[in-house]
């Protein structure tokens, strides 16, 4: 089962009033309803979305819904139900404003009926990622932009920074940033879902903040050995034209630790001279001797292009 199923199944058992189940049901019917004038057709690949929608038009308005299984066309091995409603069309059409552009007011008069709204827009065509993959993503897909900018300004109501994106067959109404991701399921009120989503959130975070820290020591000990290996270099070449007799005695014991612990950052070899010669030694201190090394170094490799 997918994470998005997961949530659709969770919210689907949410304890909901009349005008919140009004205003779930509009948003449903209005993004993935078939609207005819002798019935409205439902299609879904979840059962538990059939009966919360027979439940909930039985328990308003008082009718048998009608539901079947039908051809799925999207390659998938589950089935595809429909729900049918062929009674009271006119008064549920006109309850739930399926006819009208605009949502009007009192669909989603309150934060109540606007978290019932959106929970229907998500049952319909919504999905959000695994936080386990490589992306947050969550998206619903709306057919017409009206639709789509009054769900973009209900998810803003609470601040989620919802956009939308044109796509070939509609408009996808999307958010991005995993807090905010987190924070619509919270106002779905899909709780466990929340946990899971945390959890792994935290865990990544995490995970993405020790592999950081794990390179960045990486580079630096990279950069140490090279740091290390020019100055070696420096030294061999100083040493190969007899030049360490005109370095003064500071360097010289600089050079002669370098070659005793070639692996030694600059830090860690300034210690080391503290410690074993009594005589205290900066990082700064040590790094000015080695530029003297690399100077005189310098100065011989120039000689010997000039000959």
């Amino acid at each position: 089962m997918s994470y998005t199923v997961k949530i659709k199944e969770e919210i689907s058992t949410i304890k909901s009033t009349k005008s919140e189940l009004i205003a779930e049901l509009s948003a449903y019917i209005r993004n993935n309803g078939t609207i005819t004038k002798k019935e409205i057709t439902l299609p879904t690949e979840n059962h538990f979305i059939v009966e919360r929608v027979k439940e909930s038009i039985e328990l308003i308005y008082d009718i048998e819904v009608k539901e079947e299984t039908i051809s799925n066309l999207n390659f998938s091995k589950k089935p595809l139900y429909q729900i049918i409603i062929d009674q009271k069309l006119d008064k549920i059409i006109e309850d739930l404003c399926l006819n009208n552009d605009t949502v009007p007011e009192y669909i989603v008069g309150g934060n109540e009926e606007i978290r019932a709204y959106l929970r229907g827009a998500f049952l319909s065509s919504g999905s959000i990622n695994d936080p386990k993959t490589s992306r947050y993503h969550m998206e619903i897909l709306a057919i017409h932009p009206e639709e789509a900018v009054f769900i973009q300004k209900l998810l803003n109501i609470f601040d989620l920074n919802a956009k939308i994106l044109s796509r070939e067959k509609g408009y996808m109404i999307y958010i991005k940033e995993a807090e905010k991701i987190s924070d619509f399921i919270k106002l779905l009120g899909a709780n466990k879902a929340v946990m899971y989503y945390e959890d792994v959130r935290i865990y990544r975070d995490q995970k993405n903040k020790t592999n950081r820290l794990n390179n960045c020591e990486q580079a630096n000990m990279d950069k140490v050995f090279s740091t290390a290996n020019e100055q070696l270099h420096q030294i061999e070449i100083i040493e190969e034209n007899d030049g360490v007799m005109l370095l003064d005695d500071r360097t010289k014991v600089a050079l002669e630790y370098r070659k005793k612990y070639p692996e030694a950052s600059l830090k860690e070899l300034a210690e080391i001279i503290s410690l074993e010669t009594s005589k205290p030694l900066t990082k700064s201190g040590i790094s000015h001797r080695m530029r003297k090394i690399k100077e005189l170094a310098e100065r011989f490799e120039k000689n010997k292009e000039t000959k």
